[in-house]
């Protein structure tokens, strides 16, 4: 088989995760070339860098070669591995963007995975851990990936640029997933958000809680807003503070927003009261583009789909985002798989923007390295 299985070849430091996970989960070897090589300063960064090493920690017997300059990364992907690992992040990103790719591979991996993550949990670059937490963890268990032992936890929050915050993910290991139909989100039913600062006045926080309370309690009264003060060494390094928002539907369908400060000594700072009406219009923006699956998590959905046993699977998103678009460009090359795409347009006028009925028959992905007991 390895033989048979040619090597894609790409160019550009685009979609480097993308990439790098589904030639994991499709065993096949991938080179990218040009990355970043008309530029000052060629090459990858310090967060592919660790993101690279990350995927090396997880698997066993991955072979990956860099050149000198950095601009060309040979893969040749090994078997997920699994285990008890610890990961440091780069502080340039947020500690989202090495669990969302985490969440795609977590599930098949030989052992289940509990990994310890430190960096920025929160950023304005990255979806934070919160979001993720709220509305990835809801998306695999409609996959049959749950248990005791699938989940996010924050042990201290760290915000940029130095950082400092640890979280532990945990994930339980599945040998098929099942196929889904989520096609009706239903009506929102509550919203519920946690307004989190960090070496400020924890004051902060309460004056984000009333802001965002001002415009959706014109929509629904079902709203609780936690304030989350961390205190001493669980508080990170860099001072902040922000929002993440999540509304749920009475069909089990989550939608998120959030919005996090500036930076220590980058930009103008940020206002608390402002910060806590644009993340609620953030979260009314979310809403109106619906879909069963929110914008940040569409990716994991389609892939999680694509994986399933060899039956009809369908989900109704929203429009769909660059990412998502060149994700499934990146599904039909690894995996051969063609989404049916179907816009329907609101049956109501107060029913939101336009929505995408996605509709895929699995590959009949099996997990062969899962140990049998």
């Amino acid at each position: 088989m390895a033989g048979e299985t040619q090597c894609l070849s790409y160019a550009g430091c685009n979609f480097l995760r993308q990439r790098l996970v589904l030639a994991t989960l499709s065993g096949r070897p991938i080179k990218i070339r040009k990355i970043r090589a008309k530029e000052e300063d060629p090459g990858i960064r310090d967060f592919e860098a660790s993101f690279i090493r990350l995927i090396d920690k997880v698997t066993n017997g991955s072979r990956i070669e860099i050149n000198q300059t950095g601009t060309t990364l040979y893969y040749q992907p090994g078997l997920l591995y699994g285990g008890s690992l610890e990961h440091d992040c780069s502080p340039t990103r947020g500690i989202g963007y090495y669990l969302e790719s985490l969440l795609c591979l977590a599930p098949f991996m030989k052992h289940p995975l509990k990994i310890v993550l430190r960096g920025v949990t929160n950023d304005q670059v990255d979806p934070s851990v919160d979001v993720l937490k709220a509305t990835a963890l809801p998306l695999l268990k409609k996959f049959g990936i749950d248990g005791k032992s699938l989940e996010i936890k924050i042990n201290r929050r760290g915000m940029p640029p130095k950082g400092g915050g640890e979280i532990v993910f945990a994930c339980p290991v599945r040998r098929v997933l099942q196929p889904i139909q989520f096609t009706d989100p239903g009506k929102i039913k509550r919203i519920r958000g946690t307004a989190y600062s960090v070496r400020v006045s924890p004051q902060m926080a309460n004056r984000i809680v009333e802001s965002a309370r001002s415009i959706l309690n014109k929509f629904l009264p079902d709203i609780y807003i936690y304030t989350d003060h961390m205190k001493g060494v669980s508080s990170g390094k860099s001072p902040g503070f922000g929002l993440c928002l999540i509304a749920e539907t009475v069909n089990g369908s989550v939608l998120s927003a959030e919005l996090a400060s500036n930076p220590q000594g980058q930009g103008a700072a940020v206002l608390p009261e402002e910060l806590g009406q644009n993340c609620a219009k953030l979260l009314l923006e979310e809403v109106y583009r619906g879909g069963c699956v929110d914008s940040t998590n569409q990716s994991l959905a389609l892939l999680l789909m694509t994986l399933g046993q060899q039956d009809v699977s369908k989900v109704l998103l929203g429009p769909l985002s660059p990412y998502t678009i060149e994700f499934l460009r990146h599904l039909r090359s690894f995996f051969q798989i063609i989404f049916k795409i179907e816009t329907k347009a609101p049956e109501e006028e107060y029913m939101g923007g336009e929505k995408v009925l996605m509709t895929c028959v699995g590959t009949g992905f099996s997990n062969l390295s899962k140990t049998i007991r």
